[in-house]
């Protein structure tokens, strides 16, 4: 598989109280990531201006490895088991890149 593996993901929230106790989990979850996943290269949390339950994950990986690596650590783990009083539903589509660079790079359009 060529190199770089993402995934989007689209959590829809129990209400106004489980978004801020889930943004407040995710804001954690994140530190950890950045400071622990050297493969994880773009994990970005969005919220969506019209639904103020919804939050929208881009995620993008070096490789599958890197993917998988990133579900085994601690803070992934915690962040899996404790979302659940948060998240009435999870919409998860994976990625496999076919072409691309990210800004800046040489060659891109």
């Amino acid at each position: 598989m060529a190199a770089g593996f993402g995934l989007v993901v689209r959590f829809t929230l129990r209400g106004a109280e489980a978004a801020e106790g889930f943004d407040t989990l995710v804001a954690r979850t994140v530190q950890n990531i950045r400071r622990h996943e050297p493969g994880t290269l773009v994990y970005a949390t969005h919220r969506v201006p019209d639904e103020p339950h919804v939050r929208v994950f881009y995620e993008l990986y070096a490789d599958r490895a890197a993917f998988d690596d990133h579900e085994r650590q601690p803070h992934v783990r915690h962040f899996l088991a404790e979302r659940e009083k948060y998240v009435i539903g999870t919409d998860v589509t994976f990625l496999e890149r076919l072409d691309g660079e990210r800004a800046g790079g040489h060659g891109g359009a």
